[in-house]
């Protein structure tokens, strides 16, 4: 099949039909046959049957070896779990943000690690506040935001290396781009429980941020706060710095972190 058959109004026609099969084994609620679908799909019985192995192979399906017929896969749980995971953690937060961005008068936002990237899956301002930045579904660099410090702080040492392990770009003059001099800050993040960071990422913006845990103690996500720093000023980063880390600390709890030692 050419090209210009296969993509029709900038879709590939093979993997529509391939979700197509996943949405009638779920939609069905039973096992389905190569057959049948391909009827219920309208092509040929081997074009189903090759789209059904491919999806096997990556463990989208599953085949009954008894009947020969099909149902979703259990890779469609590890999928679904990461989004839903996400969710969870932005809900269980949302109304810690929303406190965290009354006390501070600033704008809040709670981030996610993607990749090698930071990325925003929520954010609230104070009330008093017109912001014109939104920054959910932005993915920002770990080493010049306060977010991806806390991240970047809390990762097992091998992956943290491998993720410093090349030229880190300049984004300001204040941006750490001297590995060392970056690694140095990152330990200091562990002892104090908050990152900071003062113009790095853009000028006239600082911010402060603290890790959240999830219920096996593994760092999940980063909530911050960030201002223009006129306002958030490096006299005040002890004071936000403890009240974003007490927020991370209580939204850990409610995703059934506790600590060690504690009365639980």
């Amino acid at each position: 099949m050419s090209t210009r058959l296969a993509i029709r109004n900038g879709r590939v026609q093979s993997l529509d039909r391939a979700l197509e099969i996943l949405e009638l084994l779920a939609s069905n609620g039973q096992e389905m046959g190569a057959t049948e679908l391909a009827r219920r799909l309208e092509v040929h019985k081997s074009t189903t049957s090759r789209l059904l192995a491919t999806l096997e192979q990556h463990g989208l399906v599953e085949r009954n070896a008894g009947s020969e017929k099909y149902r979703l896969g259990y890779a469609l749980v590890r999928l679904a779990g990461a989004v839903v995971a996400e969710l969870d953690v932005a809900r269980v937060a949302r109304p810690l943000l929303q406190e965290l961005a009354e006390r501070t008068h600033e704008t809040v936002n709670l981030a996610i690690l993607q990749g090698d990237q930071v990325v925003n899956i929520d954010q609230i301002a104070a009330s008093h506040l017109v912001v014109n930045v939104n920054w959910v579904g932005k993915q920002t660099p770990l080493h010049s935001t306060s977010n991806g410090k806390a991240l970047l702080a809390f990762l097992p040492e091998a992956e943290r290396r491998r993720v410093l392990s090349g030229s880190l770009k300049r984004f300001t003059p204040r941006t750490i781009v001297d590995r060392a001099t970056l690694e140095k800050q990152l330990r200091r993040v562990v002892e104090d429980g908050y990152a900071f960071t003062l113009e790095e990422l853009e000028i006239g913006l600082n911010a402060v941020a603290a890790p959240v845990r999830g219920h096996d103690g593994r760092v999940v996500a980063a909530v911050s706060v960030a201002g223009p720093s006129y306002r958030v000023t490096p006299q005040r980063l002890s004071e936000l710095g403890e009240m974003t880390r007490e927020t991370g600390d209580a939204i850990s709890r409610r995703l059934g972190y506790r600590e060690r030692g504690g009365n639980g």
